[in-house]
């Protein structure tokens, strides 16, 4: 249970960083391990142990593992360890043994297909994804890696035409939950390509179809504030949170504050933009880059 519970927070950790407007969408980068580990907050390694200490868990884990007797939450430490230690390769291993041992576990082959990219195997990594894929065509966080890798390799448009049509698939006969990550993903994939109009309607599509949803108008302020339309910004933010009148939502004051602005239930007027250098994600409330990492 530890095991299955510590692989839903390393998803969580990496949702966020790519296909996202600022991290919007639930999307990926590459996982560097030093960052992957940090926020995770688990590695004694790099804090009050010593690398010596960490080799010989290491040494210890590998012995469990070599006789077969290693359970799921030993493999997990390992992996951790592997990667704080920036031994890639060993942990790409073993977690390509553990997501074929455990193929119920799909966040395991996502982040095998992560850390192939990271090391620039590009190929790999694909075939990691359509894996997933072929077991959940709709599965949005592969729709997201995938469409990364497209992007990277200058299929831009092609991801484009597969998210266009999953989209219009879940829109009739009538529109489906499912409709709102892929229509945001899409979005995000548009202002990219230097689509800006076309986002632009569909994000307020998007706010139509799902209006006790938020982000789809947060999506829009954030395409505002990139385009340095600050104003329009704040006042898109506005609506955001007026669209959840029971509950306030600390998220978009953070976005707010990350722009240099007045926190939107603070009367006073705003202050000079200033560009953020990272920004929540209104899909997860998780920190995330305002780019892409390089790969």
């Amino acid at each position: 249970m530890a095991s299955r519970l510590s692989v839903g927070r390393i998803v969580r950790a990496r949702r966020g960083l790519w296909l996202a407007l600022a991290g919007l969408a639930l999307s990926f980068g590459g996982l560097a391990a030093g960052w992957w580990l940090a926020q995770r907050g688990a590695v004694p390694a790099a804090a009050d142990r010593s690398r010596q200490e960490a080799l010989k868990q290491v040494s210890l884990l590998r012995a469990e593992l070599a006789r077969g007797n290693a359970t799921q939450v030993q493999q997990q430490r390992l992996l951790e360890l592997l990667l704080a230690l920036q031994a890639n390769g060993e942990a790409t291993d073993l977690l390509e043994r553990m997501a074929d041992q455990q193929p119920d576990r799909w966040p395991l082959r996502l982040m095998l297909a992560e850390l192939r990219r990271s090391q620039n195997d590009r190929s790999g990594a694909e075939r990691e994804v359509r894996q997933l894929l072929n077991m959940n065509p709709e599965r949005i966080e592969a729709l997201q890696l995938m469409a990364l890798l497209q992007w990277e390799q200058g299929q831009g448009e092609a991801a484009q035409a597969q998210l266009q049509g999953l989209f219009q698939k879940a829109l009739v006969p009538q529109v489906k939950p499912r409709a709102l990550p892929i229509g945001l993903l899409l979005g995000d994939l548009q202002r990219r390509r230097g689509q800006l109009a076309e986002a632009d309607a569909l994000y307020q599509a998007l706010a139509r179809s799902f209006p006790d949803d938020p982000r789809p108008v947060l999506a829009r302020a954030l395409l505002k504030q990139q385009l340095g339309q600050t104003e329009a910004a704040l006042a898109i933010l506005a609506e955001a949170q007026r669209r959840q009148p029971n509950r306030q939502d600390a998220r978009l004051d953070q976005v707010a504050a990350a722009w240099g602005l007045a926190p939107l239930r603070n009367s006073a007027g705003p202050r000079p933009a200033k560009a953020p250098s990272s920004l929540p994600s209104p899909a997860t409330g998780e920190p995330a880059p305002t780019s892409p990492p390089a790969p």
